[in-house]
């Protein structure tokens, strides 16, 4: 098939470093080639599977089928303040183009890994800030009508690191673009740009820098990440293994007599708490915690690290102790933030 390679090593291609195979891998630059690359897996009634930048995944195993890699990378401004990438994009290098041209929105979410396809899907998010806030349009080809469609943020049913790509379009849709509508950071016509430095210690590292600007805030949350999160090309990990979990205020409460030191970041109606999972697993016992090829990173609870060699089941049996161990503990059900393969 043209355009196909087969039998292409995944092991490189996630940052967990799991060793896998694809049986093709099939690269695409525009929707015509999109196109064809479907074509071709129900001509062979191949599954397929779109491969991002590999930061949230687990490999189970060989992928059977068809690994889709975007390859389009551009970074446009269609108009002054809207930002188009196309699915390609380096995440962390796209919030390095909008910091640079003072447009503000995505600083906080500096140096999260990944390409700015898997954005929209995710709903990307850090330190008080998701990629729902900026997000205009999303634009992805139809698997089943062969259309490119544009829709609308508003329309894009997005939540806590969900989706309406996780959900109705989950196997149909696959984001090629996305726009992100951004604010000058000197607004013409006073007030300027409303920065966002509320959340855990961003605020002192931001001060410390000289006070709030997009690039201290940039540099800030970048010094942060460092700090805490193990850096893939040597240490095996996809970020934040665990999603925060959100419960009623009143399960929130209860806790707070028996630990009164959990931290909780209440929703406006007041209903909900989302309490920290790094907060739960380290009071758990589980920070820094080795068991063979696995373990859990010594600096932040919520990453699961592969010590060399690890398998996905390793990794997986871990997670559900974890799991099983905080919901003994706390009554708090813990869901993986991570996609299997």
């Amino acid at each position: 098939m043209t355009n196909f390679s087969d039998n292409f090593p995944l092991g490189d291609r996630n940052t967990f470093g799991l060793d896998a195979t694809a049986r093709y891998w099939a690269e695409f630059r525009t929707t015509g080639e999109l196109r064809d690359i479907i074509l071709a897996c129900r001509e062979r009634h191949l599954p397929w599977y779109v491969l991002s930048g590999g930061s949230n995944l687990i490999l189970t195993g060989n992928f059977p089928g068809v690994v889709i890699h975007p390859a389009a990378a551009e970074i446009t401004l269609p108009e002054a303040t809207l930002v188009r990438a196309e699915a390609a994009v380096v995440w962390d290098e796209l919030v390095a183009w909008t910091v640079e041209r003072g447009l503000g929105g995505l600083e906080n979410l500096s140096l999260i890994p990944g390409l700015a396809g898997a954005a929209p899907v995710q709903n990307i998010g850090a330190y008080g800030a998701e990629a729902k806030d900026t997000i205009e349009t999303v634009e992805y080809f139809d698997t089943e009508t062969f259309d490119t469609v544009r829709i609308k943020g508003a329309d894009c049913a997005f939540g806590y690191r969900d989706s309406i790509f996780k959900g109705a379009l989950k196997g149909r849709a696959i984001v090629t673009a996305v726009e992100f509508r951004l604010v000058p950071e000197d607004t013409p016509g006073g007030g300027g740009y409303t920065y966002n430095i509320g959340y855990g210690d961003l605020h002192d590292r931001v001060e410390a820098l000289g006070g709030p600007t997009l690039d201290h805030i940039r540099r800030a949350v970048i010094a942060i990440r460092e700090a805490k999160l193990p850096d893939p090309a040597v240490t095996g990990n996809a970020g934040s293994f665990f999603k925060n979990p959100v419960i009623p205020a009143a399960q929130a409460e209860r806790l707070r007599e028996a630990y009164p030191e959990m931290p909780g970041y209440p929703s406006a109606d007041g209903e909900t708490v989302k309490v920290p999972a790094a907060w739960l697993i380290d009071r758990a016992g589980w920070k820094g915690f080795r068991c063979g090829t696995v373990g859990v990173h010594p600096k932040q609870a919520l990453v699961l690290i592969n010590l060399g060699g690890a398998t996905a089941q390793e990794i997986l049996n871990l997670a559900r102790r974890i799991i099983a161990d905080v919901e003994r503990k706390f009554g708090i059900a813990l869901s993986m933030e991570v996609n299997v393969l």
